[in-house]
């Protein structure tokens, strides 16, 4: 037996550094940046990390200030986009981000983006307690009907994200997943590879549910008034009187005039004309996509008097 174990390790060992070594030059895997919780309970990048995307056709990059993208060489005249993956843009190239396709748009301001996959609706106003210090003329929240409902704990209680407790009035702040294995894991590219081509192969089972049949959008309007007191939260202990709130195309009506009937600066952005803004396999914004957006926001922006052209 002791024999045959040994076989198997001088088979199996030369045969994962070979994977290894071929999975890391191929870029058979997109290359994930650390986290880290900082004092104020915000799940951060840790800073100045750099990796690739998968395939290696472009990197991503993790700033001095914990943040995906590139920050502005002076935050004079400064506007600061805060939201969750679609802000954060790993899948495509530093320069196709809205920081940088405002400021082409809009040379006279500088624009800085705080973002992270997973963030919340409330987690990107608790975001804003730090920017808010960088004294920004406008603050963008970029924000969508699941980042609100994910934001109340009695809807559905999610550990690793920041939440409001109606409860218990208070925000509950969210706790990092196995830190220590994910970083083992991110480590090995191969093993990580045939991790997610097991994982994603296996088919799921559907439960046979009432709930299962019914829209989506039922969610949405039968928590209402949950949301309405996270908005009332949100009035009492947040500035939002320099905040934005843009939501995508197509988002639930009554969550989006729920907002705007409570006095929010909001944003609907319109796809309506040309709806090629996503990847073919993927609902994120390809570089065209996020150009279209940032071209609507900067109207919005100039509509609004804090910013002048």
């Amino acid at each position: 037996m002791k024999k045959f174990i040994i076989n198997i390790a001088i088979f199996l060992v030369p045969l994962l550094v070979v994977g290894e070594l071929v999975a890391r030059y191929n870029h058979v895997m997109s290359e994930i940046p650390r986290r880290f919780i900082d004092s104020h309970g915000i799940q951060k990048y840790i800073p100045n990390q750099k990796g690739y995307w998968q395939g290696g056709e472009h990197y991503w990059e993790i700033n001095s200030m914990g943040w995906p993208g590139e920050l502005p060489k002076d935050f004079n005249n400064l506007n600061v986009i805060i939201g969750d993956s679609f802000i954060e843009n790993f899948m495509n190239p530093i320069e196709c981000h809205q920081s940088n396709y405002l400021k082409k748009l809009m040379p006279k301001y500088n624009f800085m983006e705080a973002s992270r996959s997973g963030v919340t609706f409330i987690e990107s106003l608790e975001i804003s307690k730090q920017t808010d210090t960088l004294s920004p003329i406008k603050t963008i929240i970029f924000t969508g009907p699941n980042d609100i409902i994910e934001s109340i704990e009695e809807i559905k209680k999610i550990n690793d994200a920041t939440q409001y407790s109606i409860n218990q009035n208070t925000i509950i702040k969210g706790k990092m997943k196995s830190p220590g294995l994910k970083k083992a894991l991110y480590s090995m590219k191969a093993i990580y590879y045939l991790y997610n081509r097991f994982r994603f192969s296996i088919p799921k089972i559907k439960k046979n549910s009432k709930n299962n049949s019914k829209p989506s959008q039922n969610k949405y309007k039968k928590n209402l008034s949950k949301v309405k007191l996270l908005l009332d939260y949100v009035k009492l202990n947040y500035d939002i009187e320099n905040k934005l709130f843009v939501f995508s195309p197509k988002t639930n009506q009554d969550i989006y005039m729920l907002f705007k009937d409570n006095a929010f600066n909001v944003m609907l952005l319109d796809n309506s004309k040309d709806d090629k803004w996503s990847f073919d396999h993927d609902p994120h914004w390809t570089c065209y996509g996020h150009e279209q957006v940032a071209k609507q926001l900067k109207t919005k922006l100039l509509e609004d008097s804090m910013i002048i052209n």
